[in-house]
Order: C-alpha cells, then structure tokens, then sequence
C-alpha cells in the first residue's frame, strides 16, 4: 500500500487550481500534487491516497492511475503499449472491462476529430512531438481491448468480456500530440455522480463544478449562504456538505472497490473516520426558487444527500429576495446562484432582455455588504448587471464557455427603475 503510484485528476476547465487546493488540504503526507495542466492534475500517491481521493474530492472528475506511456502514431503503438501492460496485478480475465479514450485538440486527423471526445488533459502536463494520430478514437480503443485480451492470453488465461454498461473495470487511453497514456480508472462513475440526485431540472450544474463555484465564491462554513435560483439546489447541497463536514463520496461505490491491491479494511477504515466529521451547519444556508416544482426536487435531493436539516428551502421570485438572515459580527454574507442563461429565460424579448440588469439593481439594493457569486453564459454579463467584478473566473459548464463573476456588493447611487436608459457600468 505505500508504493507511489502515478495519477491524473480531471476537472472541469478552470477549476484546477481549486482541485489543486482542496487535494493540499487533504493533508495526506504521502500525496505529491503537481503543477496544474489544462483540465486535471496530475499527482503521485499511495493506494491509500487513491481511496482518499474518491472519497473526498468535490471537484475532480475521476481518479485516474497512470498505467503506462509511449510514442503513438497510429493504433497499432496504442495496441502494443496494452499488450506490454501488466494488467493481471489488477483485475482478473473474468471480470469485464470497458475502454473510454479521450484526446487532446490537435492531436487527431480531421476525420478522427468528429468522434473524440473533449479533451481530458495536455498530454498529463508531459511535452510531445507535434503529430497527427490518424486513426478514429473508437479504432483505438479497439486496439487497446485487443491488446489486453491478448496479454492475458500470453498468461494462458481466458480473454475478458467487453461490457459497456455495467463493466468491473474502466481503461482510459488519452491520445497527446506524440503519445498515448493508459490509465485505470480507480472512480467507475464519474465523481460529480454523488448519488443523491433524484431528479433535475434543465441543463443542472453538474456536483463537482457546483463544488469548484463554491469555493471560487469565497464562501466559507462559518458565513451565511444563499442561492435564490437554486434549480435542483446543487449549490446548495455542496455548500450544505462542506459545511457539515460530510465526505462526497460516503455513500456511493466505487471502481477500485473491484481492483486487486486495495485493502478492503483500510477502506472502511476511511469511511468510519470519515462518518465521524459529521456536524451541524454552523451558519445558515437558504435556497429558494420560483417554480415550486423546483423547490420540491431541491428539497427531495437534500434529504438524499442527507442535509435536509442543514438547508432552508423557500418559493420566491428572485426579484423579491431579500437577505435570509441577519449577519452576526464576524459572519459574511455570500449570495451564489446560476442565473438562467439567455436559452434558458421562459421570457422572451423585452422581460428577457431586463432580467439581468433587474437583478443587478436587486443586489445593489438590497445585499449591500454581502457577496456575491454569479455563474454567466455572457462573457460581458457584469455590464448588463451594471456591478463592477472583483474577479472573472473562465470556467466550462460542459462545452460553454463561462464566466464566474465575484463581487464585493458595497452602497451605491439609488437602483435604476425599469424601463429607465441604462448608464454606464459603475462601481458595485
């Protein structure tokens, strides 16, 4: 268990430096993270540190160790890279596999491109030649099944079973500019499936990146949170989380758990310690939607995830919010929400075009000497809010490029009334 292993972490893009925090704070002696690359870090660890990961990262996507690398330049060098792999210190020929590829831009021929994935990594942080791989990501993926199979008939063992669904054990081969690595995925699902979700509404925050704008926010445990266009309460729920000190993976399985070398009894050892965290939110955290199908769904996923207790749900028009609670001395107040993107406003022309700066006027009325935390499809959202940011934050919701705007709400000139010419952008 205290060999060191390599690993890679992906995150949703822009949210590495958070990840890079959050695994520093695990304050494992033996865990050794890396500098940052786009989308992930990598990192070296024990078994140990594996299962510390998946246990209480919010924000990585999967925890991945790096089996092997090599120079590819078609599928035939990714095949031969698997069949040198020595793939029975892990898993056995009876149990199933399933082999995910991800590649970066660039790094596939145009035909090739169509079929491949977003991106995982740069090439795990490591320099390459500038290359073409011309074959298509499902060829080689192929290939890499059919160099495991054939290792383990080397071994005079059976050939594993492909299971796409349902499979005991995930590949990964990420394709660089020069190179292929392949990976085992220690997560099975991806980490942002907490298993509280019951039910969502349209284009939901995926768990870990609610996670990472909780923490971009700058909120912390001891300040009050509130998200008055809460959806499903994703936000909420991870604030609620880590204010209560619950590890985001307590209560789901996961793919190391059918790997051979992790120590079933230091794994529960983990688990116990980690039930013991639990505590009481020490400050409040309120959410609150419109639709009251909505706040029904939040409140049904809080109880899932075990903080029902934790969060204050209530219906109301955003344009009606008003601070949740008063703020003791010492204590900050954060609002932080996803507003509607413009596909995703029922209002259509003029309601539409007035609902962020409406909302602007809102903040700047009413949570003077908060903060506040706004994620924005609208790389320029801060003029229509007519609130200077403190920070702009490039994050990814999927494949949209955003902004994460911070701002420190201080007293201003009286609110703009609807309708009225909009001035120029002025200091929050």
């Amino acid at each position: 268990m205290s060999d060191q292993h390599s690993l890679f972490l992906p995150c949703p893009r822009g949210l590495e430096a958070s990840l890079v925090a959050e695994m520093q704070q695990l304050g494992s002696p033996t865990l050794q993270v890396r500098e940052p690359v786009a989308s992930g870090i990598a990192a070296s660890g024990t078994l140990a540190d594996v299962m510390l990961l998946n246990l209480h990262s919010r924000i990585a996507s999967r925890v991945l160790l790096r089996m092997g690398r090599a120079t590819a330049g078609h599928a035939d060098d990714v095949y031969r890279l698997a069949l040198t792999l020595p793939w029975e210190r892990w898993f056995t020929p009876e149990q199933t596999l399933r082999v995910d590829v991800s590649a970066d831009r660039g790094s596939m021929s145009p035909s090739a491109q169509g079929q491949a994935p977003r991106p995982l990594s740069r090439t795990n942080g490591e320099p390459g030649r500038a290359a073409i791989f011309p074959d298509s990501v499902l060829f080689a993926a192929l290939r890499v099944k059919d160099g495991v199979c054939d290792h383990f008939r080397r071994l005079e063992q059976d050939r594993p079973s492909v299971d796409r669904q349902r499979p005991d054990v995930r590949i990964h081969l990420h394709l660089g500019a020069a190179d292929a690595l392949l990976y085992l995925d220690t997560s099975g699902e991806a980490l942002f499936k907490r298993g509280w979700r019951a039910e969502h509404g349209e284009a939901p925050l995926k768990e870990n990146l609610a996670a990472g704008l909780v923490r971009l926010s700058g909120w912390t445990p001891q300040d009050v949170f509130f998200d008055p266009l809460c959806g499903a309460g994703t936000l909420a729920i991870e604030a609620a989380q880590v204010a209560c000190r619950m590890a985001s993976g307590l209560n789901r399985t996961f793919g190391f758990e059918r790997l051979r070398g992790f120590d079933p009894a230091q794994w529960e050892s983990l688990r116990a310690a980690a039930r013991t965290m639990r505590r009481d939110a020490p400050a409040p955290i309120v959410a609150s939607d419109i639709d009251p199908r909505m706040v029904a769904i939040a409140q049904a996923n809080a109880r899932l995830a075990g903080v029902d207790d934790a969060i204050r749900f209530k219906q109301a028009d955003v344009m009606d919010a008003q601070p949740p609670a008063e703020l003791a001395a010492g204590r900050a107040g954060y609002l932080v929400t996803n507003p509607p993107y413009a596909e995703r406003i029922e209002a259509k022309g003029s309601e539409a075009d007035e609902f962020l700066p409406r909302l602007g006027d809102v903040l700047k009325r009413r949570f003077t000497g908060w903060h506040a935390g706004l994620l924005l499809a609208d790389l320029h959202a801060d003029r229509a809010l007519r609130l200077k940011p403190t920070r702009r934050h490039v994050v990814y919701n999927g494949p949209i490029e955003c902004r994460f705007f911070t701002f420190a709400l201080v007293a201003g000139r009286p609110a703009r009334r609807v309708g009225d010419v909009t001035p120029p952008a002025e200091p929050a």
